[in-house]
């Protein structure tokens, strides 16, 4: 009996001094290290089937946590939607769902319809930035951008060489320039969670804030 008793101890001590091994070697919580969460494995094979259902031809990037709040989860790049982006790098699926959209069903019929050419191209000034929001009140924020989910764009292409900028523009006392780039920021608040321009404040007086964050916040 007493042989048992000195097994059981032995097999308890065993076990006592393993789990305070599993205490000590685990890793930190995410959050302890600046790593962030994004959308699941599901969610993002889902999007690139939806991206597939448009027409969308795109490459999916690989998984990468730079800590301190940045990651690239569940990126693509982008590489043809029918309508040619300059700058863009890796975007989150989601947000790259809803700028194809917003480009091919909003931006490119507006051109045609309201300045009478076709669009060419849409000039971007990138999506992934780890940084923290600008020109915001408040406490210190992490960026859309440091998700790979925000795209800012500065200007519009088109085919007959005209040049539609956000800076040199969004108050031109042209009314059909006007009436454009109204329709285009509606079409995009209409998509996006979080759009911003040169209205919001002077940190966005050359390019319009995209971001597909489930918010509803149009300026």
């Amino acid at each position: 009996m007493a042989s048992w008793r000195n097994h059981r101890f032995l097999i308890l001590l065993v076990a006592l001094l393993l789990a305070g091994c599993g205490r000590t070697e685990r890793p930190a919580p995410p959050s302890a290290r600046g790593e962030v969460e994004g959308p699941s494995l599901r969610e993002t094979r889902q999007c690139f089937a939806d991206l597939r259902a448009l027409g969308v031809d795109f490459q999916p990037l690989p998984d990468k946590q730079y800590g301190g709040g940045c990651a690239l989860i569940g990126t693509v790049k982008l590489l043809d939607i029918g309508v040619p982006t300059a700058n863009l790098g890796a975007v989150r699926c989601g947000e790259a769902r809803t700028y194809a959209a917003w480009a091919r069903n909003g931006v490119a019929p507006a051109a045609y319809q309201i300045l009478g050419s076709e669009l060419s191209r849409i000039v971007s000034m990138g999506s992934y930035a780890c940084r923290n929001t600008i020109g915001t009140k408040g406490p210190a924020r992490r960026s859309g951008h440091a998700l790979a989910n925000a795209i800012d764009i500065a200007a519009f292409e088109l085919k007959d060489g005209r040049r539609i900028s956000i800076v040199n523009d969004w108050r031109s006392p042209d009314p059909q320039v006007q009436l454009f780039l109204r329709t285009v920021h509606a079409s995009a608040c209409r998509r996006f969670g979080t759009v911003l321009s040169p209205d919001y404040n002077a940190v966005h007086r050359d390019h319009l804030h995209l971001e597909d964050d489930g918010a509803r916040f149009c300026r």
